[in-house]
């Protein structure tokens, strides 16, 4: 009872600590120490996903495992460029297929089971020719971004009578400039956004601006002009590369003396090339357009950095190109204006031309942003790691570049910045190109176990240089994983990737001393064998292979060296001898010879005389081919006499 009082006694605090101190209940009477201060911190915000990236920052990314969007089912999981994005646009199809769904029939969807309520998923508001609609529901359309919907209201708007103010007008003006009054792409539908920008990657050179249309009809009706007006417009005829009459309104806001802002002119010095031919034009009048800047005391930005890079990468003159380019980052600097990753990719292709000099500013780049993290700032900033590869590969050949390249690309989140589905593809191809010429086999194998097939897909150009890799190392053992990748990436109708891997297999014969390399004749053999009912099978497709006299002797002399393959060799022999006349060209003569060391192994005098038929039907070298059968053989009095007619009595008495 006397100890329950005195843990009664104790302040709580003062109890845990004690009982977690481990000491004796024995208590004396000092004096009570201060009380402690304690401080609770601000609340941080979090987002929602933010404890699964704490969560995924725990654990590797798994190389083996294909993509999320996929489905994780051997059956299921695309092993080609076509399959990847066929599946991907599959599925978002679906997606479109439930929206659709959800906009035809919207009154199955009224209800709203969230709390808060959705608003994305409820079904869009209908505006048709008869609906109520005021200047409100205007704003209100226009504030979501609806472009389409927000045409028709207005219009709506203007047959009633009612009217709309400037400032509604002003922001319909951007709108429909920014899209050029052409629907977007919904920004939900991810995957068509992935891929559809690599049908787009060369990009529109001609006018795309719609003249005489609703975004020059507002403008119009704008009275009197603002200055947001006139950049509305500019922009959006600079956007679509109406240039000349972009730059007509510029000099036109100028004149009566009207203060454009910084991103006006960002526009415009864009479509210099377009407005300018030569180079010394173009830097004049990128020049004129930051004094106008400075005279309205208009601070400069990234874009405006970016733009004269993007100015200065269209001359010809390359001496002039760098040394306008050194001369604007210092002042930029000075401004305190931050480059992006688009910045340095205007850098890039300003200094490693193909017809230039070599140049190693890639090495001053790559010490400024090693370890830094980027989030993207502007429209190029997504053409930086691809370029920046594309110059490690072909402009400096510098394997460890590419490297650093590749390590900055996986810190933090700048993956994000890899760009589009084709951006990453020719990423990934420099990258797998370059390691293949440059660094050790065993080394450049990991590499490729680590991308192919779940991040990138040789196209049949790298395959090939995979290939002369294999041929120079002699690594013949690497040939049948990369013989099954071809057939799952679809490269078995490439009749030079074929003969390019018969050629290795052919010309580098496995060590039998190396135990490693012991089942390398079998497995040789079945990957002839596997190439040779590939091709058979492709005759009744569209992208069919025809054999040739060189692809099926390799072939043949393949499954000759694989032990257990002499009736599948004679076989590929008999399609030889009775195809002579549609197959192009004949078997190299060392591969009768070795099929004909085959058959006196297995016994076999009758194939060993059809081949030497074969040759002299074919005017090749015979008389090796007939003293061999006739050493080898035990021959009958049918047999001889049919090797007699063949080649004569002189040949075999030599």
């Amino acid at each position: 009872m006397y100890l329950t009082r005195q843990f009664r006694l104790l302040p709580s605090c003062r109890l845990v600590r004690h009982i977690a101190s481990g000491r004796s209940t024995h208590y004396t009477t000092a004096a009570t120490p201060a009380e402690e201060h304690i401080e609770i911190p601000n609340r941080i915000e979090r987002s929602p996903t933010d404890l699964l990236q704490a969560l995924a920052s725990t654990v590797g990314r798994d190389p083996t495992a294909p993509h999320y969007k996929y489905h994780d089912d051997p059956y299921l999981i695309p092993m080609s460029n076509v399959a990847k994005r066929t599946y991907s646009l599959s599925k978002e199809a679906g997606r479109k297929a439930a929206s659709w769904i959800k906009e035809e029939h919207r009154e199955l969807f009224l209800h709203q089971e969230a709390q808060p309520a959705i608003e994305k998923f409820a079904p869009r508001m209908v505006y048709t020719e008869e609906s109520e609609v005021d200047a409100n529901s205007l704003q209100q359309i226009i504030a979501q971004g609806e472009l389409a919907d927000a045409v028709l209201v207005y219009n709506l708007l203007e047959q009633k009578g009612i009217e709309v103010s400037n400032e509604l007008k002003q922001s319909l003006l951007e709108l429909v400039c920014f899209y050029n009054n052409q629907e977007p792409l919904p920004e939900e539908f991810i995957e068509e956004r992935w891929f559809s920008e690599h049908n787009r990657r060369r990009e529109r050179h001609g006018k795309t601006w719609k003249d005489g249309d609703l975004a020059e009809k507002l403008y119009a009706a704008i009275e009197p002009k603002t200055p947001q007006s006139y950049a509305a417009l500019i922009r959006g005829m600079a956007k679509y590369l109406q240039c000349e009459r972009a730059f007509a309104l510029l000099q036109e806001a100028n004149e009566k003396q009207l203060q454009l802002d910084t991103n006006t002119y960002n526009s415009i010095i864009q479509i210099i090339s377009y407005l300018k031919e030569t180079a010394d034009q173009r830097w004049q009048l990128c020049n004129d357009l930051l004094r106008q800047m400075a005279e309205q005391q208009l601070s400069p930005n990234l874009g405006t950095l970016n733009a004269i890079l993007q100015c200065i990468s269209s001359f010809g003159n390359f001496k002039l190109a760098r040394g306008s380019a050194l001369k604007v980052l210092p002042e930029f600097q000075k401004l305190g204006v931050v480059p992006s990753l688009g910045t340095y990719y205007y850098l890039l292709i300003i200094f490693c031309r193909e017809r230039a000099p070599v140049s190693h500013v890639i090495v001053d780049i790559l010490h400024e942003i090693a370890g830094k993290h980027f989030k993207i700032e502007h429209p190029r900033d997504t053409y930086f790691f691809a370029t920046a590869m594309d110059v490690c590969r072909n402009h400096l050949h510098d394997k460890a570049l590419a490297k650093k390249v590749d390590e900055l690309l996986h810190t933090g989140n700048n993956y994000d910045l890899i760009g589009d589905s084709f951006k990453e593809s020719v990423y990934y191809r420099n990258y797998l190109a370059l390691l293949c010429q440059t660094e050790p086999i065993e080394d450049f194998m990991h590499t490729y176990d680590l991308l192919v097939p779940n991040i990138y897909i040789p196209e049949p150009g790298i395959m090939e240089e995979i290939l002369r890799a294999l041929e120079i190392n002699g690594a013949v053992e690497h040939v049948p994983r990369i013989w099954s990748d071809m057939v799952i990436f679809d490269h078995t109708h490439r009749e030079s990737l074929l003969l390019y891997l018969l050629r290795i297999m052919v010309d580098n014969r496995p060590n039998a001393d190396q135990p490693a390399q012991q089942q390398l004749p079998e497995q040789c053999a079945k990957v002839a064998l596997d190439m040779y009912n590939k091709i058979e099978e492709s005759a009744k497709r569209v992208r069919k292979v025809s054999f040739t006299g060189q692809m099926l002797g390799d072939i043949l002399t393949l499954l000759v060296r694989g032990d257990s393959s002499f009736d599948k060799a004679s076989e590929v022999f008999s399609y030889i001898d009775k195809q002579q006349h549609r197959i192009p060209g004949t078997p190299a003569e060392s591969a009768l010879l070795e099929y004909v060391e085959s058959t006196i192994q297995n016994k076999a005098p009758s194939q060993a005389l059809a081949t030497l038929q074969y040759a002299v039907e074919n005017n090749m070298e015979t008389n090796t081919l007939a003293q061999r059968i006739h050493e080898g053989f035990t021959l009958s009095e049918v047999h001889l006499a049919k090797l007699k007619s063949l080649v004569g009595d002189s040949v075999l008495d030599k």
